[in-house]
């Protein structure tokens, strides 16, 4: 057995507490891509068969799926525990969790018959599986320090192309209503240009699913050199973004499709992280929040009165 592997049955120290059973899918969907093929194979029968693999050793596990012990063993510190009995651990946690209350047996594959009911079903599960995973997956420390920035900051800028983009101008668009100044940048071109205006006490947020996004990166670089506090909301905790990035807020990785691009899933858990940053901010703003909302609401009212008919 190698050094690797004797260190994971016991080390010095108080390590950090391992993610819950509950966070165990959600965080190999998180960062399985970004592993290692091998690690991937274990990565992959950890998630698919909880029980099974919770009753075998490290050595068994090892020879299931095609790998070593030491890859083992980094895998299951990938995924957030000391060492594989954690792991194991926490297996046999969620083995137990999903005996009590299996989730829906429906695939989230769309066929180009399906019924349309089937369609509704398997997008809901989707969704719902998208929002439960990135809650999971949420590092509320990074949040709870990203909504303190935003709460005290001078100027908000938000970067995001595509389907990121709606999802940078649905959070600058709340944090208006609250009467923070906010703007969304989808032109990479102002993004910079805005970017180099800023300095500390102002804050910049990059939303891209993949992380690799060139016209969100770069603007996000030029914030974090003029000294902004700068915020990532991303799928992918080691991608390129997260380097100029002082917080990092990760979203479920979602399964691609022909039918159903991941631009879609991304969305959905993008548009919780930002719901989590508004209400943050909300709270910590409350006594100016509150009068700014309430004001809007009245702004608009007219525009939401049914027009009376004539007789």
């Amino acid at each position: 057995m190698t050094n690797d592997v004797k260190e994971s049955f016991g080390s010095a120290g108080a390590p950090p507490a391992p993610p819950a059973p509950a966070a165990l899918a959600a965080k190999v969907r998180t960062l399985a891509p970004s592993m290692t093929r091998s690690m991937q194979r274990v990565a992959e029968a950890v998630a698919d068969d909880p029980a099974g693999c919770a009753a075998l050793t490290v050595t068994g596990l090892a020879e299931l799926t095609g790998t070593s012990e030491a890859t083992v063993v980094r895998t299951a510190r990938l995924l957030g525990y000391p060492g594989y009995r954690d792991l194991r651990l926490a297996l046999a946690g969620l083995a137990a969790q999903q005996q009590s209350g299996r989730a829906p047996a429906i695939t989230t594959d769309i066929a180009v018959d399906d019924p349309i009911a089937d369609v509704v079903a398997k997008l809901a599960y989707d969704e719902q599986q998208t929002l439960a995973d990135t809650a999971a997956g949420l590092d509320t420390v990074q949040l709870a320090a990203a909504v303190t920035a935003l709460a005290g900051a001078r100027r908000t800028d938000v970067y995001g192309v595509g389907a990121s983009g709606l999802v940078a101008q649905d959070l600058t668009q709340k944090l208006l209503r609250i009467g923070l100044m906010a703007h969304a940048h989808s032109d990479p071109h102002l993004a910079v240009t805005n970017a180099v205006q800023l300095r500390s006490g102002d804050v910049a947020i990059a939303i891209t699913h993949s992380g690799t996004t060139g016209d969100v990166i770069e603007p996000l670089r030029v914030a974090f050199e003029r000294g902004a506090t700068t915020v990532a909301v991303t799928g992918r905790p080691d991608s390129p973004v997260t380097q100029y990035a002082d917080h990092v807020l990760t979203t479920s990785t979602a399964r691609e499709s022909e039918l159903r691009p991941a631009a879609m899933s991304s969305r959905t858990g993008q548009l919780l992280v930002v719901d989590c940053l508004f209400v943050g901010v909300a709270q910590r703003t409350y006594d100016a929040a509150a009068p700014a909302l309430s004001a809007s609401y009245e702004a608009l009212a007219h525009r939401h009165r049914a027009t009376r008919r004539g007789p």
